[in-house]
């Protein structure tokens, strides 16, 4: 039962929700039904069929309306008498400055994206307003609070870079099912499918003479009076069999790896069998087509043999040209498209199959290309609860009690919620410490369109940069920016970092600033010459983590706030929907890795024993990231430290 001075704050309050899909929905039912009065939603999206399993504010007839417009209509048939305030807008516009947070009392975010979080995150801290992280995935699921000078922000914590793979790895030396799925969703599809005109390394031109009539032409394009059979057929051909061949010639290659097998059409498919395909497509609707469907496929947990993916493959092909003819030369992978999904699937495992890799089904399939993992309704509920109680203690400014609250999929001595006390503001946080980071580059070499898109952009989130050497400055976004001053700094975006008007050296300090954010930082760059394709493919490393120093007396790091605690790292969430990039996703073991955190006297007795397998682990592990999408979530963090990993 709620005291009175809990009430009382409650109904008082104003408060800013961002986002309103799995999490979303269950925290405005807790925030309506725990007596909160003025209560306003900002998410951009949109209902789709996929979030009606759980997202109970929503209903059929909902579907490819406003997310925020639905919850609120909802919320009030039940709560008539309270104010929701609904934003179907994008929480970057422009609308949306930090004037506008500080109308709030608290924020509680269930974001499905890295950029979007950061965003907010510093928003609060230009506001400063108090910030509620939330994130689940599965049965695992966290609530972190952040308040400005007296608990770490949210990105104080480094944040793992997602998975990456070299381009080399994808086109010509796969050993992973991931491989195979890049290459078929970023690369395949996006030939066949997508712009014709892009870069792509599949059409691969024989060396051989006497093919090269064959070959020289763009065999993606479809000859006159060829029917789509036919085609798919050549396609299939070219993509399993001419360019394998292709990459066998290369025998250096292959001295410690085996051999790929050159996969042909008429060798796993007779011309008969392929007339088989396709029966089943009368009263197929265009926008839920099928080749599963077409081919009496029903489980799609089931692994498909090399015959049946090569059927798939040019059914799904087939109906992509007959069905949707007109969405040819646009589309770009969908996790949500049926047909989609099962051409990846099958190109992928029939890739696979060449190169001696493990097929797997198209369930599973679909999972590493989306980076999803299913959501469970029970955990969001139990993670919007966690948000609401925190606020509530925000809003008291009960400062000693608040919480980071853990959910685990395995109960941790017998406790299934791992409450911890939050870490002090970290002294070398970029973001609300102001630490200088570092960039070793190739100042002779690196554009400054790659510094801005690979490092201002991509890692530090920042959507209207301002890039400044002193006094000068070197690139900047705006609306009220002078013709003039566009076609300057458009030009600068093509210049080596050497060579800009201000020349950027090692030894340079550039000075970025977001004025939307009301964020900036320094960055103190390093000339480098050369960097590991595989290991650093930006051809850039940005680093501005201190190590914590040394207690020389006890031989231990002092972190910020000299607890060396054991307990469960906290979690965040990233945008794993990257074209390039696929994560692996993992599973929580009974011990966790330690980690340096103030602990309550109760989390203290709940704490893994030191003297257990988490003692193994005495590094500062990487923070995990955890998303609750509106449709599924995503882990696109390493759990080593404290987990044991598997695929997704």
């Amino acid at each position: 039962m709620a005291s009175q001075e809990q009430l009382s704050a409650i109904k008082r309050a104003k408060v800013l929700m961002v986002g309103a899909g799995g999490i979303g929905c269950e925290l405005l039912k807790t925030l309506a039904l725990s007596g909160f009065q003025d209560i306003h939603i900002i998410d951009m999206d949109t209902i789709e069929v996929s979030n009606l399993n759980r997202q109970f504010l929503f209903r059929q007839s909902h579907v490819g309306q406003s997310k925020a417009k639905v919850a609120r209509d909802a919320v009030l048939r039940f709560r008539p008498n309270i104010s929701i305030t609904p934003y179907h807008a994008n929480v970057k516009e422009s609308r949306f400055y930090v004037d506008f947070f500080k109308e709030f009392d608290v924020v509680l975010n269930g974001l499905d994206n890295l950029d979007a979080r950061r965003h907010v995150n510093r928003l609060c801290l230009a506001a400063g307003i108090p910030l509620v992280e939330s994130g689940t995935t599965g049965f695992l699921g966290q609530v972190t609070v952040h308040l400005k000078g007296k608990t770490e922000c949210y990105e104080c914590q480094p944040k793992p870079a997602p998975k990456t793979y070299p381009v080399c790895t994808i086109t010509s030396t796969p050993s992973k099912f991931v491989h195979c799925i890049v290459w078929a969703k970023d690369l395949l599809f996006a030939k066949l499918f997508g712009d014709k005109n892009q870069e792509n390394d599949l059409n691969v031109h024989s060396s051989d003479t006497a093919n090269s009539s064959e070959h020289s032409e763009d065999v993606f394009e479809c000859r006159k009076d060829e029917d789509i059979e036919r085609y798919g057929r050549r396609i299939y051909d070219h993509v399993f069999g001419h360019n394998i061949e292709v990459a066998l010639s290369n025998e250096e290659t292959w001295k410690n790896r085996n051999k790929p097998r050159p996969i042909y059409s008429k060798d796993v498919l007779p011309e008969e069998q392929t007339k088989e395909n396709g029966n089943e497509e009368k009263g197929c609707a265009a926008d839920d087509v099928s080749a599963m469907v077409s081919l009496r496929l029903k489980n799609p947990q089931d692994i498909w043999s090399l015959v049946e993916n090569s059927r798939v493959f040019l059914e799904a092909l087939r109906l992509f040209f007959l069905k949707r003819e007109k969405d040819i030369g646009n589309l770009t992978f969908d996790k949500d498209d049926q047909l989609a999904v099962e051409f990846v699937t099958a190109a992928a495992n029939i890739r696979a199959s060449s190169f001696g890799i493990p097929l797997h089904s198209l369930f599973e399939a679909k999972g590493i290309a989306g980076n999803i993992v299913h959501a469970v309704a029970t955990t969001n509920a139990i993670i919007a609860g966690l948000i609401v109680i925190e606020a509530i203690k925000v809003l008291q400014k009960d400062n000693n009690n608040y919480r980071m609250t853990y959910c685990l999929e395995h109960p941790s001595r017998k406790l299934l919620l791992m409450p911890v006390e939050p870490y002090e503001p970290n002294r070398s946080c970029y973001v609300c410490s102001e630490t200088p980071l570092s960039l070793e580059v190739n100042t002779q070499r690196c554009k400054l369109r790659d510094f801005v898109e690979k490092i201002i952009k991509a890692k530090l989130g920042m959507n209207f940069p301002l890039i400044m050497q002193g006094a000068s400055i070197l690139y900047e976004v705006g609306e009220d920016l002078e013709e003039d001053m566009v076609v300057i700094y458009a030009a600068n975006l093509e210049k080596a970092l050497s060579e800009l008007p201000s020349p950027v050296t090692s030894g340079s300090v550039l000075t970025v600033e977001d004025l939307q954010q009301e964020f900036s930082c320094s960055i103190n760059i390093k000339h480098r010459e050369e960097f590991d394709e595989e290991k650093e493919p930006d051809g850039m490393l940005l680093s501005g983590w201190v190590e914590a120093p040394v207690d020389k007396d006890n031989n231990k790091p002092i972190g910020n706030d000299e607890s060396t605690s054991n307990a469960l790292p906290s979690m965040e969430t990233l945008d794993g929907d990257k074209d390039d990039e696929i994560q692996e996703t993992s599973e929580v073991v009974e011990a966790f890795a330690g980690k340096k955190r103030k602990l309550s006297e109760v989390s203290e007795v709940t704490a893994p024993d030191p003297s257990g397998p988490s003692s193994i682990n005495q590094n500062k592990p990487e923070k995990l990231d955890i998303d609750d999408e509106d449709d599924e979530l995503i882990i696109s963090d390493d759990w080593e430290s404290f987990t044991k990993k598997k695929k997704l």
